[in-house]
């Protein structure tokens, strides 16, 4: 197995798009690359940690490639916007790629020079990509958000 960690915007949707990855053996939402120890949720949306709203994917690279974790990352945000997806604003929204290693750190910056060359967008992608620190795992009741919140309705 191996490790992906990305920021895309709010954590609960880029979670639920990576789970349905075939290949994409479990995943967790958390902080990370910022310089505050252990933060909360609060700490983070308080933008006083520098964390981004990231996800930490674990896959099976035999049955999915980094290259094709790339594509899933790319597809689920607009990686023009700085510090901001949608309707949520603030540092902790922004577009990062947070690689693990040499390879990873070369793939993510071949995929975002052939996106941003292939005329998709009239604007710059402004997509950080940084080495993976600390990881910092958020609460029980952000894991899976999506997945709980559906299992919920259903029982209604």
């Amino acid at each position: 197995m191996e490790k992906a960690t990305f920021a895309a915007g709010c954590f609960w949707g880029v979670e639920d798009t990576f789970r349905k990855v075939k290949g994409v053996i479990s995943t967790c939402v958390g902080y990370t690359g910022g310089h505050w120890p252990h933060p909360c949720y609060l700490d983070v949306c308080a933008r006083v940690t520098g964390h981004a709203e990231s996800v930490q994917v674990e896959y099976d690279p035999t049955l999915v490639s980094y290259e094709q974790l790339l594509a899933v990352f790319w597809s689920s945000h607009d990686p023009t916007q700085l510090n901001r997806q949608g309707p949520d604003r603030g540092e902790q929204y922004r577009s990062v790629i947070f690689y693990h290693n040499l390879e990873q750190e070369a793939a993510a910056r071949k995929s975002k020079q052939t996106l941003q060359k292939s005329g998709k967008y009239d604007k710059d992608i402004v997509t950080e990509i940084k080495p993976a620190n600390e990881f910092y795992l958020a609460e029980e009741y952000h894991q899976q958000y999506f997945e709980k919140k559906r299992r919920k309705s259903e029982m209604l």
